[in-house]
């Protein structure tokens, strides 16, 4: 009784527990030192003052801890040597409370607490053991004694008795001990494998959650271009139902006004007719030959007809509007879609470019110079005959449109291409990507392994898309259709840069974007 009632005396009245770094408040009351702290700070969300929970004394701020070193050694006799200990659910057969054992004694098959341990006896016949409540299985059921002895041919466990008299005489046997301790060194091996192999699997989930996260979110992405799209689509439709609409009344008035003033011109003939055939019965009704004969036969003779042919609606324009309209609509959504909304607007780095290549004010076109310009000297300047975009883009999808005349090639780079030398050119190493337009032919090339397009060049535009997430760089040219060229497909582990190249005489690129 007198083990329980000091059990109670270091027991936190917050926790319910053995006093971990016990604090005392300035009203004297102890309590651990992360209860006091979660206590006040669940204090401080509902906005009141610091208090102790004991006697509900209240502080205008926190007062200051004073760590009981005292408290906390007599707590330390009480805490059990095993943590896990707590939880195993048995306790001290001496101890008139429920105190958790920390050791089983087999020989006397009882358990016992840290302090019943201390004054446990020390006989060589008292084996400790982790607590149990289950001592009959330690011991031999036939000689009913401890069993101390495995044999490794029958993997079983025996006592004294067992090993001189028993089957296993003849057998290699080891302690218990020594058994346990081999069997846990496999099992210590096996465990660093299954380890192992659950860090794989946890690496190996982790990346395909990131798959997962990345597969939804492009999903996400996807119907929302495809919602946008759509939208967009309803909205240029209904802006051309209207303007059709529009355009079938216009016609309609039109041709109705046509026909209305035909109509007018025929009343006023079909007038003129009747006044004719009156005055002819008239004569035919008459007696006296002389009138008869004197009448003018010019006012009998039937006037020439205009045009009256039919009018009707153009069926024919119409249908061109619609068709011309929807073209444009499936063009523009098509560039839409392929491309993205994000063009570019590009300029020209002008410390990049090299001492043949002249550039605009605007810094949209570059140009093959004759004449040496001396740009002042810079790190980044080419050798010969290119220059770089200012930005460099490593995520996004984006496109820009260039033109050009001569020879010239356009593409991306890295900023930590070479500067000079012909492995500096686009497309002629690892780190630039480029379509070349030379001897009125197309070819795309990158690290120096080029490739021709079967069709030749042709006046127009060239966009240039790409896609960072996807690896993927694309050429079109935008003639009528759309004419897809080409299409790079990469790991890029750099920003890239809008790159230019422009060949001897009269040539030139420009950014048209």
């Amino acid at each position: 009784m007198a083990a329980f009632s000091l059990r109670a005396e270091v027991t936190c009245s917050a926790c319910r527990e053995i006093y971990t770094d016990p604090v005392t408040l300035p009203c004297g009351h102890n309590f651990c030192l992360c209860c006091i702290g979660r206590h006040w700070d669940w204090q401080k969300g509902i906005e009141e003052d610091p208090s102790c929970p004991e006697c509900m004394k209240t502080y205008r701020r926190r007062p200051e801890l004073n760590r009981n070193l005292t408290l906390r050694n007599i707590a330390e006799r009480f805490r059990p040597t095993d943590p896990e200990q707590e939880c195993s659910g048995i306790f001290c057969t001496y101890c008139d409370s429920p105190v958790p054992a920390a050791k089983s004694c087999l020989h006397c098959e009882a358990s016992l607490c840290d302090y019943h341990v201390r004054e446990h006896s020390r006989a060589a016949e008292h084996v400790l053991t982790d607590p149990t409540a289950s001592f009959g299985h330690r011991k031999c059921s036939e000689h009913m004694e401890l069993l101390r002895y495995h044999c490794t041919e029958d993997g079983a466990c025996i006592c004294a008795t067992g090993l001189q008299s028993g089957e296993h005489k003849e057998h290699k046997v080891e302690t218990v001990n020594e058994a346990s301790k081999k069997k846990k060194e496999k099992l210590w091996n096996i465990l660093l494998q299954l380890s192992l192999s659950r860090r794989e699997a946890e690496i190996r989930a982790q990346r395909l959650q990131e798959c997962s996260r990345d597969v939804a979110q492009k999903a996400a992405d996807e119907t929302e271009r495809v919602t946008a799209l759509f939208r967009v689509i309803g909205e240029r439709l209904e802006a051309l139902e209207k303007r059709l609409l529009r355009d079938i009344s216009w016609e309609q008035e039109k041709v109705s006004l046509q026909l209305n003033d035909l109509i007018q011109q025929l009343e006023i003939k079909k007038d003129e007719l009747s006044g004719k055939i009156r005055h002819i019965e008239e004569l035919c009704n008459m007696g006296d030959p002389l009138t008869v004969l004197r009448a003018s036969e010019s006012a009998f003779s039937e006037a020439e007809w205009g045009d009256y042919e039919e009018r009707h609606l153009d069926r024919e324009i119409i249908s061109d509007t619609l068709l011309s309209g929807l073209a444009v609509i499936v063009t523009g959504m098509k560039e839409w879609w392929l491309y993205g909304q994000r063009a570019m607007d590009l300029v020209l780095d002008t410390n990049t470019a090299a001492n043949d290549v002249l550039i605009s004010p605007d810094l949209k076109t570059a140009s093959f110079s004759k004449a040496k310009l001396y740009w002042p000297k810079t790190s980044a300047r080419f050798g010969k005959s290119q220059a770089l975009g200012c930005r460099g883009f490593s995520s996004g999808r984006r496109y820009w449109d260039v033109e050009g005349c001569g020879e010239w090639a356009v593409g991306v780079a890295y900023a930590s291409i070479e500067r000079h030398g012909s492995h500096s050119w686009i497309g002629f190493n690892d780190k630039s990507w480029g379509l070349c337009v030379w001897d009125s032919r197309y070819s795309v090339r990158h690290n120096n392994d080029v490739t021709d397009i079967a069709h030749g060049p042709s006046p127009g535009r060239i966009r240039i898309s790409l896609d960072c997430e996807m690896g993927l760089l694309s050429f079109y040219e935008l003639s009528e259709p759309i004419r897809h060229l080409h299409t790079f497909s990469a790991s890029f582990t750099e920003p890239l840069h809008a790159a230019f190249w422009v060949g001897m005489a009269d040539a030139w690129v420009r950014i048209i974007s």
